[in-house]
């Protein structure tokens, strides 16, 4: 007769099920019953007695909670025949198959992916508890979507062998649009200024794209805090939020969000003073004030100044200073004075720098940047140049810097460069267009972290209608440990601008080989030296212009066409203190290069640019760019520039509006363009955020205004010569490449100009 002892039921585990006692005894047999895919040496392991064992109450309860615990089982009992201990289990299914129906939103592996992170997954034991989790996980992805009526529903089906297969059935919606945003309360600003802060908004021609017309709570809190700074940068000391109203309408389709404010009144500031132990002249703390007396009250000012002098101070060594401003606001007056307390603490010095996370880049890749030495006082400037110059190499994601106090010390700090390498070599295959070059193919390989050594190597190959090149180029930044850099370049280019721009035919086939080497002479300055070897090959045809086949004609020359080798050296000086290279807002960048051809080369001539663009911003969203580009050529040693070194003006990069390169002197009998020894272009250029796409920077429209011309030698250089364009453009980081599109009138032109007042590029063109 069978005795039951204990049941696997769940209060059981947790000893609230009463028990039938039994005499303890020992085991002479243990049998296990129920299990179906489950190893009987499992279950085995789970219990505390062995065969020849005495077998105990307290066993029998612990024995039950560990098979409970595998999650494998349903339901354990333990029962005894005679001195025979019976393990009786119900097994849990496990899952056959996962099937997603009605989903379009997210890809269905990565789904079954995120599934098995949380133990969810074919093969596994089935868990409803898990399901359940999986669904609103589920659930809340689409809503963070904007897909607010989603509906989720999950099918358990038994199967054979005691298996379920899970189906989760999706009716996913409308994506829920926000259809207004109300700002209650403002009186100073109109809705359309403070509607304008908002990333959040209604749904226009661009929101497919931004989804800045879908709901999101982060959004939202990050639009809030836009509009609170909004008031307190222009003296609404007293603004506050009152509430904020979030609505959706039955169908789950509308969104409606309401802001409750309260302005407040306008402060301006009294004064301004400094208290504390200063350490620094009282006279150098007011000119690192950003917020001055009798001016309106900017919070924005307000932390430009504590952050200035703590900046300042940790330039001295005090790595620790604490800066706190101290309002004292007269209500009466509208006025707001600010006492800054400066606690500079102990100042300290860098005991180690440390680089971490460098897995592949040699480490004195990274130490080579570094501007704070070990040893030396703190230097919070430094170490932020520091880590500006590792961030430009391009060979991390990520850097990251941190500096902990030793322990047991209270004058030492080490510094911790953190760095995310991000992969350096690249095989690219690209197509491009622009209305000039019409299609345009690029194929490279690159590697610009060779063997973590920081070296660069690239195999380009560019082709469009008018040119194809070939080029092979390394360089080694840091030739010497001072900042040296060497390099060399071999290439081989086809350049035939007849097929496609509106210059006078001819051809050039040219093969190539330089060094090149540069020298940083400040932290923004560096110049450059170079001398390459240049074979080319020219070809005029009968249409030609007759100063091209004059330039050709052994008669005229002592050299031949056929051949024509020179020997260049180049020299030029840049400076760089922009404050992005892609999407610059402030600072600005000068280069002047020159180029000349020396003996025993047969050519005789040199060339020297200049470019200045200097960038203002206005606001956090708009900037101003004025650029100046110069160029001048001329032959000597009673030899003539080579007509294939001209310069040339108009198009997409110069002056809109004109077609490319067409601008300036031109044959008199083709009237094709011939370029000039010297060159003059002016920009101006507002930018501006696309109206829909809040402040993603990758998309800017800007108003233009150009202007430039070219002379021939011999012409007298006149302003009356200048051509004149205004217009819009559009530039857009696109994920294949670099997109423009440009709208240019032309304001002065001559009859003789060819115009195009639409032109476009998609692509790096070469």
């Amino acid at each position: 007769m069978k005795h039951k002892l204990l049941t696997g039921l769940l209060t059981a585990l947790f000893a609230v099920a009463p028990v039938h006692a039994f005499e303890p005894f020992v085991v002479k047999d243990i049998r296990v019953e129920g299990i179906q895919r489950t190893e009987a040496g499992t279950v085995f392991n789970y219990l505390p007695v062995r065969v020849g064992e005495t077998f105990t109450e307290a066993q029998a309860a612990e024995a039950i909670r560990g098979l409970f615990a595998t999650g494998f089982f349903k339901d354990v009992r333990i029962e005894v025949e005679g001195d025979v201990l019976v393990v009786l289990v119900d097994e849990r299914p496990a899952i056959a198959q996962i099937d997603f129906v009605g989903v379009k939103e997210f890809d269905k592996e990565a789904l079954k992916k995120g599934l098995r992170e949380v133990g969810l997954a074919e093969s596994r034991i089935f868990d409803r508890s898990l399901l359940e989790r999986a669904e609103q996980e589920l659930k809340r992805q689409y809503l963070s979507r904007g897909k607010y009526a989603a509906v989720i529903e999950t099918t358990v089906t038994p199967l054979e062998r005691n298996r379920v297969g899970l189906n989760f059935k999706v009716d996913e919606g409308e994506v829920a649009k926000i259809r207004q945003i109300e700002i209650i309360g403002n009186k100073a600003f109109k809705d359309s200024e403070v509607l304008g802060l908002f990333q959040l908004t209604t749904p226009g021609w661009l929101t497919w794209y931004t989804k800045n017309d879908q709901y999101s709570r982060q959004k939202l809190a990050a639009d809030l805090e836009n509009l609170r700074s909004y008031y307190l940068n222009r003296g609404y000391l007293d603004f506050n939020i009152d509430s904020t109203q979030v609505s959706i309408t039955p169908d789950k389709k509308d969104i409606y969000i309401s802001v409750s404010v309260t302005e407040g009144e306008r402060y301006t500031v009294s004064a301004v003073r400094f208290a504390g132990d200063l350490i620094l002249p009282e006279e150098e703390y007011r000119k690192l004030a950003a917020i001055k007396p009798g001016e309106i009250f900017s919070r924005e000012k307000l932390t430009e100044t504590t952050k200035a002098v703590a900046d300042r101070l940790g330039n001295e060594g005090y790595a620790f200073a604490n800066v706190n401003a101290s309002p004292e606001v007269d209500k009466e007056k509208r006025e707001v004075a600010f006492t800054i307390f400066v606690d500079p603490g102990r100042r300290v010095y860098v005991r180690r720098i440390n680089v971490g996370g460098n897995t592949k880049t040699r480490d004195e890749v990274v130490r080579r940047e570094m501007r704070q030495m070990e040893g030396a006082w703190y230097d919070a400037e430094e170490i932020n140049r520091s880590r500006t110059r590792i961030d430009r190499l391009g060979h991390f994601e990520e850097v990251t810097v941190e500096t902990p106090a030793v322990t047991g010390t209270t004058d030492q700090v080490d510094v911790n460069f953190n760095v995310k390498e991000r992969p350096t070599g690249n095989l690219t295959l690209g197509v491009g267009f622009s209305s000039s070059e019409n299609v345009v193919l690029s194929a490279s390989v690159s590697q610009q972290n060779l063997f973590g050594s920081g070296n660069a190597l690239t195999l380009a190959l560019n082709t469009s209608e008018s040119s194809r090149t070939y080029a092979l180029s390394f360089t080694n930044p840091y030739f010497t440990q001072d900042g040296l850099s060497l390099g060399w370049d071999a290439y081989h280019r086809t350049y035939d601008p007849s097929e496609s721009l509106s210059v006078a035919p001819y051809k050039t086939v040219s093969s190539g080989a330089g060094l090149r080497m540069g020298y940083p002479i400040a932290e923004d300055d560096a110049i450059n030296f170079g001398l390459a070897v240049d074979r080319t090959v020219i070809t005029t045809f009968d249409e030609s212009p007759q100063q091209y086949l004059d330039f050709c004609d052994p008669d005229k020359d002592d050299f031949d066409c056929d051949s024509v080798t020179s020997l260049v050296a180049t020299a030029g000086w840049s400076r760089d203190t922009r404050d992005s290279t892609f999407y610059p807002r402030m600072g600005s960048y000068q280069r002047v290069f020159g180029e000349l051809s020396i003996p025993p080369g047969a050519l005789r001539y040199y060339k020297l640019n200049y470019q200045y663009q200097h960038w203002f911003p206005f606001g956090r969203d708009y900037a101003l760019m004025l650029n100046t580009d110069l160029g001048w050529g001329k032959g000597y040693g009673g030899k003539p520039l080579p007509f294939y070194k001209n310069f040339y003006a108009g198009g997409i990069g110069s002056v809109r509006g004109f077609d490319q390169s067409s601008i300036g002197p031109k044959d008199p009998i083709s009237e094709d363009a011939l370029g000039g020894n010297r060159r003059v272009i002016g920009n101006a250029e507002f930018y501006f955020p696309l109206p829909g796409t809040g402040r993603d920077r990758s998309f800017r429209m800007s108003a233009f205004f150009d202007v430039g011309s070219v002379w021939s030698e011999g012409d007298k250089v006149k302003a009356g010569d200048l051509r004149y364009s205004t217009g819009l453009a559009f530039s857009w980081s696109s994920p294949i490449g670099p997109l423009k599109f440009s709208f240019g009138l032309p304001l002065k032109k001559k009859e003789t100009d060819e115009l195009q007042k639409f032109q476009f590029q998609l692509g790096s063109v070469f």
